[in-house]
């Protein structure tokens, strides 16, 4: 195992942050921005003293040079009533993402922030991290066009 390796992906959104916040822990919104996804579906939502989780079964399609690598992993959100939300990626062969994903107020309305910690087996850590930072970078730019787009 190697790692672990953070990494840092912002997007300055125009809209309130609870509204973007919302937006973002529902993984059928992401689907629609993240370069990678393919679908989404949910597994479970259980309800806690201070908000709920959500796991999700996610299925993405990987580039690899000229192939492209179907993947299915288990995505969980823990969403408390407020503040920032923790989400966990688990993927075979032991690939980890885990993220604390922030919605701070500024004058244009939101700074939507992940902080993604990334372990994997030492040959995959390199790649993972590249693409995964990168699709993040698409998926927080997408859900900045959403918010463009509906005024």
């Amino acid at each position: 195992m190697a790692g672990p390796v953070d990494r840092v992906v912002a997007q300055d959104v125009p809209g309130a942050p609870d509204a973007v916040r919302a937006h973002y822990v529902d993984l059928n919104n992401v689907k629609d921005v993240h370069p990678l996804v393919v679908s989404v579906e949910t597994l479970s939502h259980t309800v806690t003293d201070d908000g709920y989780v959500h796991v999700y079964r996610v299925r993405d399609r990987i580039p690899l040079g000229i192939a492209t690598l179907p993947i299915t992993y288990t995505a969980r959100l823990e969403v408390p009533e407020s503040g920032p939300v923790r989400t966990e990626a688990r993927q075979f062969p032991a690939v980890r993402l885990d993220s604390v994903v922030s919605f701070d107020p500024i004058p244009i309305g939101t700074r939507l922030t992940e902080r993604i910690r990334f372990t994997a087996p030492w040959p995959l850590l390199g790649i993972t991290v590249r693409q995964a930072v990168d699709a993040h970078e698409e998926m927080l730019a997408g859900i900045r066009r959403h918010f463009e787009a509906s005024g």
